[in-house]
């Protein structure tokens, strides 16, 4: 049970004053609905306040303070036209204060003619006349109230900056003194003040560093801490040695030999299933350096053992595709493969859960449904993940459940993740990387264009198309939505359908599965020539013969996702390319993004880039997924503080007494706090 000193933190935000329907739903879109929420929710930035007694045009374009006297109103005939004040200062120079979409009563009433008032707002020049259109207004005595520095937040339409800081306000005096999880020699050689007071200190002053960095490295150490406890727990468990004897892997029928990378990154993986600890570890790989096959090998060797083995996908599309990959590479093997989706129903599910408890299935391939409560295996030996980023560490433990012993696990990722994300997603997990290619990979050659050259993008692809090729047309993200997606996407399709007729397939999430597998067989088997889709092809999608893919609004997407797509051609034996359109109008960090993904084709020095551009959630995809990405920590708090963090959650389990300690039930609030609890499922129940 959460800690009774955090309830009212976690209390819900329909409580705080002055909450009604009308804040509710951009507070939603801002994701707090709880007082805990408001209170991570800290300043993006802040505006410096001039506090002064003279008007003056050489203060344009600054926020001021100044005490003013209305003296006079001027309003429009016209309704669309603003209400003004002249206002004047001690000295008698003037400025107006304009109210866009206000009766002349409103105005009127906060500002009677000749009563002094202290105007906080920007000043600007309009022609040679100085205006501040919508300022804050107060008594002059309640003037030292305003501070010198205001806090500016991330906001939703409907909320205002003044709103925002309300609400903090509120959620601030929910905040406890809470307990000091932190080392005391670590915390004495920082400085950092307590948490308490370093929340209320960052939002008071977003330039505080040494209070924010106390916030990040708290949230860090949480999730270090978690980890470290997934791998305590997953070290206490019994798991079974499983040593195959070869016979399975020797009669694979391989078009080429394992790089040196698959068979290093195999023996580590033998080596750990062959220990009576479950194992626990990380498959690092770009895209196309052979993963699918150092699995297949782990799981033939459970197999070979006289084990079962199971293999989770993401989606319906990947799951099914590493279905037909498997059966494909472990053809004329006396091997039962099967498959297991949310669709699979009836008598064909009843004959796999059959096939699973008596085991004469060998291995599963299949998406969450494998997780069910009625799936039941005779003797699972190893789970393997795919796509690890889109999956939370509470969801990958849960295959623990599916054995009488814990199975060994291995988890496979085609987003190259930097060493500092590894510590702070994985760092329970031993990890192994795949660096080298298979022979074959055709080189991708990366191209930018402006979208307004579409005519001439939709010429070469006729070009394309023509000689026998195949095409990827991906759709931008319009906003954070599934629909706006797919409107993107139907509309693409229809155009194109105009120039090539039934050439042109669609493919987008919000498809129904049997669609969506209708549509991809008719594109791998060259029925269609031109697939326009959605992220949905990010990852796995494997059509060697389709060497073309243009990513409309590549502007819009991050390093690590346009790289997943990209990897989606140069898998045949034809040269590819990989044909970027861009907006208008770029960013700094836009146009850097499109600059690199010219410059390489290497995924790891993309990943460490994205880290830099975009921050941690959005390159491991977690804002997709619905794993929380870091609410306080940065990825530059990320790369400075990690190792602490972890060094710290060790000497707190291995030399201070772990959980039950004093500093160990101080840290169980941070758990708490930081939700890392659910996480990790170990403290449920106190």
């Amino acid at each position: 049970m959460r800690p009774d000193i955090l309830n009212p933190l976690f209390a819900e935000i329909s409580l705080f004053k002055g909450i009604g329907p009308a804040l509710a739903r951009p507070l939603e879109r801002l994701g707090l609905a709880r007082a805990v929420d408001v209170a991570f929710h800290l300043p993006t930035s802040w505006v410096d306040r001039h506090l002064t007694d003279r008007l003056d045009m050489a203060d344009a374009g600054r926020v001021i303070g100044i005490e003013l006297t209305p003296v006079d109103y001027r309003a429009s005939s016209s309704a669309r036209a603003p209400f003004r004040v002249d206002m004047v200062d001690r000295y008698g120079n003037h400025v107006a204060l304009v109210y866009f979409g206000k009766n002349s009563g409103w105005p009127r009433k906060l500002l009677p003619l000749n009563e002094p008032k202290y105007i906080s707002g920007k000043l600007e020049a309009y022609g040679d006349m100085l205006q501040i259109v919508h300022p804050d207004v107060l008594p002059p005595e309640e003037a030292s109230t305003l501070p010198a520095r205001e806090s500016v937040y991330g906001l939703s339409e409907g909320l205002t900056n003044n709103r925002m800081r309300d609400l903090v306000a509120q959620a601030l005096t929910r905040a406890p003194d809470l307990p000091e999880w932190i080392e005391p020699s670590l915390l004495a050689r920082k400085d950092w003040p307590a948490w308490r007071e370093a929340l209320a200190r960052v939002h008071a002053d977003p330039a505080d560093a040494m209070a924010r960095a106390r916030l990040a490295y708290d949230e860090i150490f949480a999730g270090q801490l978690a980890l470290m406890l997934v791998r305590q727990s997953s070290r206490r468990r019994r798991g079974v040695p499983i040593q195959g004897d070869g016979r399975l892997r020797a009669m694979l029928k391989l078009p080429f030999a394992p790089t040196g990378a698959q068979r290093r990154a195999f023996g580590e993986i033998e080596g750990d299933m062959a220990q009576g600890t479950p194992m626990l570890r990380l498959l690092q790989g770009d895209v196309g350096s052979g993963k699918t096959l150092v699995a297949l090998m782990a799981l033939l060797n459970a197999v070979e053992a006289g084990m079962q083995g199971a293999m989770l996908a993401p989606t319906e599309i990947l799951a099914r595709q590493h279905y037909e990959t498997l059966r494909k590479m472990a053809s004329g093997l006396p091997v039962e493969i099967a498959i297991l989706t949310g669709r699979d129903k009836g008598k064909v599910r009843e004959a796999t859960l059959m096939g699973l408890a008596d085991g004469s299935i060998d291995i599963l391939v299949g998406t969450h449904a494998i997780f069910q409560e009625a799936v039941q295996y005779k003797a699972l030996g190893l789970a393997v993940i795919d796509e690890q980023h889109r999956f939370g560490v509470a969801q990958r433990m849960m295959l623990a459940s599916k054995a009488e012993r814990s199975p060994h696990l291995l988890v496979m990722t085609a987003t190259p993740i930097p060493r500092t994300l590894t510590l702070t997603y994985y760092g329970e997990m031993e990890v192994s990387r795949l660096d080298e290619m298979p022979p074959g990979r055709q080189p991708i050659q990366t191209l930018v264009m402006a979208a307004t050259r579409l005519d001439e993008v939709v010429e070469a692809l006729a070009r394309h198309v023509e000689g026998g090729g195949q095409a990827y047309w991906v759709c931008p993200l319009v906003e954070e939505s599934e629909t706006s997606d797919q409107a993107a996407a139907e509309m693409r399709a229809e155009s194109l359908r105009g120039r090539f007729g039934d050439r042109v397939g669609l493919v987008h999430g919000r498809m129904k599965g049997p669609d969506k597998d209708a549509a991809m067989e008719a594109f791998a088997a060259n029925r269609t020539q031109i697939l326009v889709a959605t992220t949905v092809i990010e990852v796995g999608v494997d059509v060697p013969n389709s060497s073309l893919i243009i990513i409309e609004g590549a502007d819009r997407f991050g390093l690590a996702q346009l790289h997943q797509l990209r990897g989606r051609v140069g898998r045949g034996d034809k040269p590819s390319t990989c044909l970027l359109l861009r907006g208008n109008a770029l960013g700094e960090t836009s146009r850097a993004r499109l600059a690199l993904m010219r410059e390489t084709n290497d995924g790891f020095r993309i990943a460490e880039a994205d880290l830099e551009l975009r921050g941690a959630g959005e390159v491991l995809g977690t804002r997709q997924s619905g794993e929380a990405a870091l609410k306080v920590a940065t990825p530059e708090h990320v790369a400075a503080l990690v190792d602490s963090a972890r060094d710290d959650a060790h000497l707190l389990i291995e030399r201070d007494g772990g959980l039950d300690s004093v500093r160990g039930q101080a840290a169980r609030v941070c758990l708490y706090l930081f939700e890392k609890d659910a996480a990790v499922g170990l403290l449920r129940g106190g």
